[in-house]
């Protein structure tokens, strides 16, 4: 498991950079990472990060109210999801994470302990904060994930 404290937002945005140039040149069709932490940790700012890393240049905004925002970026589908009001399967169902797409796909699930059913991760983040700084702890399906996001982290 990768410890990293980031003192500040742009901190935060250092470690989407090292996650989306980690993912940008894995092979996979989809790729799912999950967010745990506090309201206001930087879920929804870590994600921004990696979606400019990606070449975004529109506004990243939180998924809170419409449960979904959806990217698309070269030949990247993109769906970032907040389940922090959601309470059923149906909820969730709605969302159809799993449809199938012909471009690769990256899901951001924030709070995945409100999904009531098992999903293939493969990172979890979780996020949380103190007065002064952000903790992230990043925990890889693959340890060369871990290792890429470490070595991209530690040299920029």
């Amino acid at each position: 498991m990768l410890e990293l404290n980031l003192q500040n937002e742009s901190k935060t945005l250092l470690l989407g950079s090292a996650i989306g140039k980690t993912i940008k040149y894995l092979e996979f069709k989809n790729f799912e990472i999950h967010l745990s932490g506090d309201l206001g940790a930087g879920k929804t700012t870590l994600v921004r990060g990696i979606l400019q890393y990606l070449n975004w240049k529109d506004v990243v905004t939180s998924p809170s109210y419409t449960l979904c925002e959806e990217y698309e970026i070269d030949e990247i589908l993109l769906l970032h999801v907040d389940l922090y009001r959601i309470n059923s399967h149906e909820d969730i169902e709605i969302l159809n994470l799993d449809r199938e797409s012909a471009m690769q796909k990256i899901i951001f699930i924030e709070w995945p302990e409100n999904l009531q059913t098992e999903r293939d991760v493969d990172v979890i983040i979780g996020l949380n904060h103190d007065k002064q700084t952000r903790h992230a702890s990043i925990e890889c399906k693959d340890s060369d994930i871990e290792s890429r996001i470490k070595t991209y982290y530690e040299n920029q």
